[in-house]
């Protein structure tokens, strides 16, 4: 992947130091859609995949050599700059929903980026991580068809259903579209997938629900801002973000409490003269 060099040796900096002091992460965007299709496309940012708490590490380490850290949004996303190119430090969707867990970084694939040996999401994260990139200006629609396309022979569909628990109408959103765009592939996505969503999709068609929510927000605030400011309907990508602020906040908190007790608990050093 062409890349200016200035950029280029930014990128291997960062990677460096994160190898070096042996953070978890993973390679996504750009780079792991290359591994898994073959596409280049030019990109003037890294995106790292890791823990919220992870991204705290790595903003300490990234500091010590200069860089310039921001939190741009405490629910997903970091940014470390140097000059005009900048790294992503990502730790989940900007909804809430999809958040980034060490078993993320666990399944991650061995990849070379920039000539570092390190990792890329595995197909079936970064599929998740593009789900709810459905918006006006950003569609990523085809980059899910397209690690589809290009790995339906490995893809674990039992991990894909795991990542996406309730919100597995979306997924199916997807796959109609991967179906739209490759009838003659449509066995790359396994007969079982298709009954078992085309299921649930009929059962709950078939169910009222008088008391089901509105999720527009979750997938574009702005396309469905009329929904919620004019129509009065819930607004539950404020409490999904509430709710993961949340998490965040506690986890922190639970991470402080251990490191103290820890501390509390170990013995006295005598000093011997």
């Amino acid at each position: 992947m062409d890349v200016p060099e200035e950029q280029a040796t930014l990128f291997e900096e960062v990677l460096t130091i994160l190898e070096e002091k042996h953070v978890p992460y993973a390679v996504s965007g750009a780079f792991a859609l290359r591994q898994h299709t073959g596409i280049c496309r030019f990109t003037k940012d890294l995106d790292l995949f890791m823990t919220a708490e992870t991204s705290k590490q790595a903003f300490a380490y990234l500091r010590e050599r200069g860089f310039e850290c921001e939190v741009c949004d405490p629910v997903w996303l970091a940014k470390a700059r140097k000059d005009e190119f900048f790294v992503d430090l990502i730790t989940g969707m900007s909804n809430g929903v999809i958040v980034v867990e060490d078993s993320w970084i666990e399944r991650a694939q061995p990849a070379v980026v920039h000539g570092i040996t390190t990792r890329v999401l595995a197909p079936e994260e970064l599929v998740a991580s593009k789900l709810f990139v459905a918006k006006r200006e950003r569609f990523d629609g085809a980059d899910i068809a397209h690690v589809i396309y290009g790995t339906y022979k490995a893809f674990d569909w039992n991990r894909e259903l795991e990542l996406v628990g309730e919100n597995w109408e979306i997924l199916l959103w997807s796959l109609v579209l991967f179906r739209y765009v490759y009838p003659a592939q449509t066995h790359y996505v396994p007969a079982e997938v298709w009954r078992e969503l085309l299921e649930k999709f009929q059962k709950a068609v078939a169910t009222r629900d008088s008391k089901a929510r509105f999720r527009g927000s979750l997938v574009d605030e702005n396309m469905f801002a009329i929904d919620l400011n004019e129509w009065g309907l819930d607004d539950l990508l404020e409490e999904r973000r509430a709710q993961r602020l949340s998490q965040i906040e506690n986890g922190s908190a639970d991470k402080r409490r251990k490191k103290s007790s820890a501390t509390e608990s170990s013995p006295a050093v005598e000093t011997i003269e």
